[in-house]
């Protein structure tokens, strides 16, 4: 077997379909079976149970994918270290940020081009759960996503954590009478009677958190809808769709728009940033400086 086969292997035991397989590594399906084929040939034994177009891993199978795991992140560090040596920190990172991403990135950036100016940088703006599968993928070095999420394909560095505060339209000052009272801070109590439009997708990250809030306090939460793109759900608080909760972070790049933001009262969970990387994958050189300065900024 070379490199190129314990590849297609990787791809075939993580995505446990050929079709799907295929087209991670931008292939047909033929070529990749066949490939299967020479492998299990060449070992003596199956690599899959075959049920229809699913496969499970025997295991055989299971023993090669963590050998294989290891062997393509050897091959990734020693090509990658080998260039670094020679040409020092350059090269491109690809990295992946979620509408709710850290506040702290453009001065990170900014900072960092000073130091590495032989480093380019694509930066994709996608939901969380989308960015780590680009990372498992390979398509992204680094992602910048909100917590909770399964951490368990991942390395990370917490980057800080931040107050939820309730948002709410400022066109509405004449019929909400919150709007009329000298308010700095607002308790989930009455956060619980406004129609609320939450961040992020059900079931992940800070809609949880969100909704944690409400459930370990015994209140059901008016909920009418929830937006990803935090722009446009700015927008929709601020037309008097309804009202929502957002990382604190998050305002500040909305504040010419009509909303009215509070503090949320009471002991309560923050929101945390984080950022990921591929666990027992090689992390360039300039992917590790990125990190480090985070941690000094």
């Amino acid at each position: 077997m070379d490199i190129k086969q314990l590849r297609y292997f990787i791809a075939l035991a993580e995505e446990l379909q050929v079709t799907s397989a295929a087209h991670r590594l931008h292939m047909s399906q033929p070529p990749l079976s066949q490939q299967l084929k020479l492998m299990e040939t060449e070992l003596g034994v199956p690599l899959f149970y075959r049920n229809g177009r699913q496969l499970e891993l025997t295991a055989s199978g299971k023993t090669l994918y963590e050998h294989a795991l290891t062997i393509t992140r050897l091959m990734e560090e020693a090509t990658a270290e080998v260039q670094e040596s020679g040409l020092g920190v350059r090269g491109k990172l690809s990295i992946g940020i979620n509408t709710l991403s850290d506040e702290k990135l453009p001065k990170v950036l900014s900072t960092f081009r000073t130091l590495y100016p032989k480093v380019t940088f694509k930066i994709q703006q996608n939901e969380t759960n989308t960015l780590a599968k680009l990372i498992k993928e390979r398509v992204l070095d680094l992602a910048i996503i909100r917590l909770p999420i399964a951490l368990e394909d991942f390395d990370y560095e917490v980057l800080g954590t931040e107050p939820l505060y309730f948002v709410t339209g400022a066109h509405q000052a004449n019929a909400d009478p919150l709007n009329h009272e000298s308010v700095v801070s607002i308790p989930y109590e009455r956060v619980s009677q406004y129609p609320l439009i939450l961040p992020s997708t059900e079931g992940l990250g800070l809609y949880h958190l969100i909704l944690d809030q409400f459930h370990s306090r015994g209140l059901s939460p008016v909920i009418i809808g929830e937006c990803s793109d935090i722009g446009m759900l700015v927008e929709l608080v601020a037309s008097g769709f309804g009202s929502s909760i957002l990382p604190r972070s998050s305002l500040h790049r909305y504040k010419g728009e009509q909303i009215l933001t509070y503090q949320i009262a009471g002991p309560q969970e923050t929101s945390s940033s984080a950022v990921i990387w591929l666990k027992q994958h090689y992390l360039s050189k300039a992917a590790q400086k990125l990190i480090g300065l985070y941690k000094t900024l």
